[in-house]
């Protein structure tokens, strides 16, 4: 099974992606040659989705209430969804249109003893945009399911009949939302036998069974259209890049990583520390001469003393030798003093911010050649404050978090940002979580000034693996700033490894042009 960065909160799960099939559909030959040019991702392409639900409410419930009961029913779709390899944008499927409602008083009668209680019935209409595998390119509808309302006293019966039930299911009892997958084989049988008993309960026109009222799983059926977006390549804003946003003739890169295991021991020994150092030494192979010109707070990096011995003419690029290829050690220590010194001088990087430099020489276009800096700020430790990512997204050009997503309620929860935590510089911003798109893309865009003019967001679909991540990230960076300016697909299809559903929005308003504008970085 794969490590991914889904997290509940202090939670970190591990799991293995479930995918389920759909149902194919005719397409007319037109529509199938407009999703053929469609192109939003390496793997994904972009869909108007929608469903409809019901709710049954009180016959005096008032239009505030409505509205939370039908967005405590959408969210559910989440699980859904994702479990069908489906990423949807608004978060949490929380943007409920109450102008779609239709509301009808109808009596509920129970089947036991025939008495009836007025009630509304609200039917519903969801829109929003998804992405989907390519594989789905022909697909037009999904039958899917939506939970009642009284789903969360009932946890265990949906773990058992609507959930893979594993371990990965159980830690998400109280958010049964984020696991429902009602594609399984034994939650179509719950389903079929939930609404075998509701049509055997006869009632006349104008009423409503008790047990459609209360059932537990409501069937309906997922739309998908259409949606074309950039069918042309598009480019990064690389002149804008290397011009310098946040500091003159600079480009700053905020690489931000996050612990990753479950059990927080030896910082050194969690997986994050690899992949944060992977990450580095990729960019370092396309920039050589990258080296260490600040950390804060201040260590001495060339020196550690372990079991009373001071090694000396260590540096940042023997800690990542030492991680990534077990040698460089100090001459003549032994095994132990060899985990030793890494833990020690990890302890020096941990959760420092550390400034990585190398001197490039910038030709734009016709004007002359420029002496600029590729910078890295960087930062290894994250966990749930804010503070680290605010700080590398404030003071970088290009922003990269490898981490946890906390089912979007962590250290990058658009609500714990405002405008001026962004710079007024052209930005690009890769969120490399799970589920990063429903997450942060919708509600980031409004806080950036300029909005899409200034900002590229990259995000993913579904749930991205934590292994080999530091690698994929590394070979992004490094086709960013290898100086061949290659287009956002190709950046895209350099993190393959990866990838899940990963997009890219904003760019469609992007002027740069590699023909018009050809950049020579040495």
């Amino acid at each position: 099974m794969s490590l991914v960065r889904l997290s509940l909160l202090s939670l970190f799960a591990v799991s293995s992606i479930a995918c389920a099939a759909a149902h194919d559909a005719d397409v007319d030959p037109e529509t199938e040659a407009a999703i053929d040019e469609e192109l939003t991702s390496a793997t994904a392409l972009s869909r108007a989705l929608t469903f409809q639900g019901v709710v049954y409410v009180a016959e005096s419930a008032s239009d505030t209430l409505i509205l939370s009961t039908v967005r405590r029913q959408t969210q559910t779709m989440f699980g859904a969804l994702r479990t069908t390899s489906i990423g949807v944008n608004s978060r949490e499927l929380k943007e409920v249109d109450p102008k779609t409602f239709v509301k009808t008083k109808v009596a509920v009668v129970d089947p036991k003893t025939g008495v009836s209680t007025p009630m509304q019935k609200v039917t519903y209409r969801y829109n929003d945009m998804a992405v989907v595998p390519k594989s789905m390119a022909r697909r037009s509808a999904l039958p899917l399911a939506l939970l009642g309302g009284s789903y969360a006293s009932q946890s265990e019966r949906v773990l058992k009949e609507c959930t893979a039930n594993d371990s990965h299911a159980r830690d998400f009892a109280t958010s049964l939302w984020y696991v429902f997958e009602p594609s399984l084989s034994q939650c179509k049988a719950a389903i079929a036998t939930e609404q075998k008993a509701i049509d055997a309960h006869k009632v006349s026109v104008g009423q409503v069974s008790k047990l459609e009222v209360e059932r537990l799983y409501i069937p309906t059926t997922v739309r998908l259209a259409g949606n074309k977006t950039n069918n042309s390549a598009s480019y990064p804003e690389y002149d804008r890049l290397w011009s310098g946003g946040v500091k003159p003739n600079t480009l700053v890169i905020g690489l931000v990583n996050g612990l990753i295991d479950h059990d927080h021991g030896d910082p050194v020994d969690d997986s994050g520390y690899r992949d944060w150092l992977e990450t580095i030494r990729e960019v370092s192979k396309v920039r050589p001469g990258m080296k260490v010109t600040k950390i804060e707070p201040a260590e001495d990096l060339t020196t550690v003393t372990v079991n009373g011995k001071t090694h000396t003419g260590l540096s940042f690029d023997k800690a990542i030798q030492w991680e990534l290829d077990g040698t460089g050690y100090p001459a003549g220590v032994t095994w132990s003093d060899r985990k030793a010194i890494e833990s020690a001088y990890g302890k020096k990087l941990y959760r420092h911010w550390i400034t990585l430099s190398v001197p490039v020489t910038v030709k734009i276009g016709a004007a002359a050649p420029k002496t600029s800096t590729l910078e890295i700020l960087t930062y290894f430790g994250a966990e749930s404050d804010s503070a680290p990512h605010k700080k590398a997204i404030k003071n970088s050009d290009v922003f990269i978090y490898n981490g946890h997503s906390y089912i979007g309620y962590g250290p990058l929860d658009p609500s714990r940002f405002t405008a001026s935590d962004f710079p007024a510089s052209y930005q690009i911003l890769f969120i490399d979580g799970c589920v990063s798109y429903n997450y942060y893309e919708k509600d980031y865009i409004p806080l950036k000034p300029g909005g899409t003019r200034n900002l590229d967001l990259i995000t993913n679909g579904l749930e991205a693996p934590s292994w080999r991540s530091g690698w994929a990230l590394g070979q992004f960076l490094g086709k960013l700033v290898n100086g061949k300016q290659v287009s956002y697909l190709e950046l895209l299809k350099s993190a393959s490894a990866t990838d899940e559903l990963r997009v890219v929005d904003g760019e469609l308003d992007n002027l740069y042009s590699p023909t018009k504008t050809p950049i020579t970085v040495q």
